[in-house]
């Protein structure tokens, strides 16, 4: 029997500060995954600056392509499409990963492939675990983001819960900004919670209406930070290891109880963990606990494929490419695009 041909993907990602690009061959062999990270230059700012991240990837977008095609011993002409990620993100960032994005795609007369910035998350699942079983409860958590997905196929999916306000990874960094940690704060005050008490302070947990898989983390984010401000106001020495953990303790348990909540209302074969907040160790544990409990098996990609990569990109574009699914040359950045 004649073997298929190989896919040969290049997937730009630039929807906020990281500038990286990929090159992923059939959804699973990354030959060249590099990031061109900008930390550095908005830490000194404690959050990531739009315009500073949109000059960033003007200048880093065509080495960083170049260094990808050199660590994967390739050139242009080996590939068969060009994927990028299109939204949610900052437009400007998005504008400048387009633009370069369509301009090769044209060059080279490939197919172009937008790529939605959280079904990159997903599938950073799949690049790492081809054979994931599905139906799949996604538990999707980052910066901007928490949400549960319901991936039935590589075709269908459906929202199950969103976030209503404060995302748990946006929580995470307004509370690390409150106990003066520097950017980005999540990982930061995940180490510190690492030295806490999880049980030392109990927070609120905002479990919504009733049977209900949204999130909402903002008034937790506020109890935290009243905590902490009637600290100050009555001279009470504080514990900040103690509250750290004691907060991750109160995001943790939300998430992975909605998550259980609902993969047992479908029919779920395995559980996803994915996005930025995905690398946090406790979450990580605490969700494979509860799916053990549960019967049903949780999948981690590992730490370095759950914040913002290419790799992602092009596993799900590749998905899309076996379909046909290409995208016209007036594709345009969608700030906030939905995930349906």
């Amino acid at each position: 029997m004649a073997l298929e041909p190989a896919t040969t993907i290049l997937a730009i990602e630039t929807s906020c500060d990281e500038t990286a690009a990929a090159i992923v061959i059939n959804g699973t062999e990354v030959r060249a995954n590099i990031i061109a990270s900008q930390i550095a230059t908005h830490r000194r700012f404690g959050g990531v600056v739009p315009e500073i991240a949109s000059r960033h990837h003007m200048e880093n977008i065509v080495p960083v392509v170049a260094e990808a095609l050199a660590a994967a011993g390739l050139s242009f002409t080996d590939l068969d499409a060009v994927a990028v990620t299109y939204g949610p993100g900052l437009v400007g960032a998005l504008l400048v990963g387009l633009a370069y994005a369509k301009s090769l795609a044209y060059a080279l007369d490939k197919p172009l492939i937008g790529v939605h910035h959280l079904l990159g998350h997903i599938y950073a699942g799949f690049l790492q675990y081809p054979h994931l079983p599905l139906p799949a409860a996604c538990l999707v958590v980052s910066g901007g983001h928490t949400s549960l997905v319901y991936l039935e196929s590589h075709t269908s999916r459906r929202i199950l819960g969103a976030t209503r306000d404060d995302a748990a990874g946006e929580a995470f960094d307004k509370v690390a900004r409150v106990l003066g940690l520097p950017y980005p704060g999540g990982p930061e005050l995940e180490k510190l919670a690492r030295q806490g008490n999880p049980r030392a302070i109990n927070f609120p947990r905002a479990w919504l209406e009733e049977g209900s898989l949204d999130f909402s983390f903002s008034g937790l984010k506020s109890a935290v930070i009243n905590y902490l401000h009637h600290a100050r106001q009555t001279g009470t020495e504080v514990n900040r290891a103690d509250v750290a953990a004691s907060f991750q303790a109160a995001v943790v348990e939300v998430l992975v109880t909605k998550t259980i909540q609902a993969a047992r209302r479908t029919a779920t074969r395995s559980i996803l963990l994915a996005g930025g907040v995905a690398a946090n160790s406790s979450l990580r544990q605490e969700l494979a606990a509860a799916g053990r409990e549960a019967g049903l098996p949780v999948f981690c990609p590992s730490p370095a494929l759950c914040t913002d990569n290419a790799a992602m990109i092009a596993c799900a574009a590749y998905y899309q490419y076996l379909r046909r699914d290409f995208a016209p040359l007036d594709l345009n950045a969608i700030p906030d695009l939905p995930l349906y």
